[in-house]
């Protein structure tokens, strides 16, 4: 459909990027988009840009001020955050976020946190000042982008991890694919995921962004892939019972990248929106997010 919004600059704390985005519908009539925005020292903290349901391209309004900030000097997330996944729990809105932090034998560490808005989603606190996926023997630098869902009986979480870090045209980059875990509670868990799906051929070396709904007795997951010949691209799994998936390579499961233009490079970290009349997938195009967002529609609803 085209691209949503990207930072022009004004706001110093948003003065680039909006990566990850990861929406929320406060009203049936409006659609909230929580992305990571950058300062000019690449420190991001998460906004929001709330549009209209029924045509996403019209926007309602823009957050003025971050509604999660960076975690103190020190902290896994002190130089950024930005939105995982939302889940409604007990009357409260509870954001699970990336948080990163640079570092020296490595480049950086991506691990998750969980904070809470008590007032709609217009602020967060933090619940935890150490990571909710703490890092493990085989999970040392990223455990991150979790999708959270509540099943009958408990709740389900399908995330990025990695263990290694590979050379891809002479820069280190993590190794990451995705994994699953399962707990009683929302806000607790522990071990170490089990696998469901990790980069296929030479070509690729990191899976990421998991997006999960069961609809008409299987699993649908779409996804992030990282290649070291085009960079990134979404792609498009099924499951029965959600822990051994089939990758699926139908072309209209997935948005291609333009043949010009702010995404025309890459197409990554996309987050389903179903609607009352639509399923919307919002994506990040070139550069992991320097073009801002866009959105494209579901044109044969595979969500029915």
């Amino acid at each position: 459909m085209g691209r949503v919004y990207v930072p022009s600059g004004e706001m110093g704390w948003a003065d680039s990027h909006a990566r990850v985005p990861t929406s929320w519908m406060p009203q049936p009539s409006r659609i909230r988009i929580y992305v990571a925005f950058l300062d000019r020292d690449r420190i991001g903290r998460i906004g929001f840009v709330d549009v209209d349901a029924k045509n996403p391209l019209q926007i309602l309004r823009i957050s003025k001020t971050a509604v999660l900030d960076t975690g103190k000097p020190g902290s896994f997330d002190e130089h950024g955050v930005s939105p995982s996944c939302l889940v409604q729990a007990g009357g409260r809105l509870y954001l699970y976020y990336s948080g990163w932090r640079r570092g020296q034998a490595e480049r950086y560490r991506l691990m998750e946190g969980l904070a809470v808005s008590v007032d709609g989603g217009e602020t967060f606190q933090r619940l935890l000042k150490t990571p909710l996926l703490a890092e493990n023997n085989n999970e040392r630098f990223v455990r991150t982008t979790p999708f959270v869902q509540r099943s009958e009986q408990e709740w389900r979480m399908w995330y990025t991890s990695g263990n290694q870090w590979v050379d891809v045209k002479g820069k280190e980059v993590p190794f990451y694919g995705i994994r699953r875990l399962q707990s009683s509670e929302f806000d607790c868990w522990t071990g170490c995921g089990v696998k469901s799906l990790e980069p296929e051929g030479v070509d690729e070396y990191g899976l990421a962004r998991p997006i999960v709904f069961f609809q008409q007795g299987s699993y649908r997951m779409w996804f992030s892939i990282r290649t070291r010949s085009q960079g990134y691209r979404m792609g498009y799994a099924e499951s029965r019972d959600g822990l051994s998936w089939t990758r699926q390579a139908d072309p209209k499961a997935v948005i291609m990248p333009s043949i010009y233009g702010w995404d025309s490079e890459m197409i990554c970290f996309g987050w389903i929106q179903k609607t009352e009349r639509k399923t919307y997938m919002f994506y990040n195009g070139n550069n992991y997010g320097e073009t801002g967002f866009g959105v494209a529609v579901l044109q044969k609803d595979l969500m029915e």
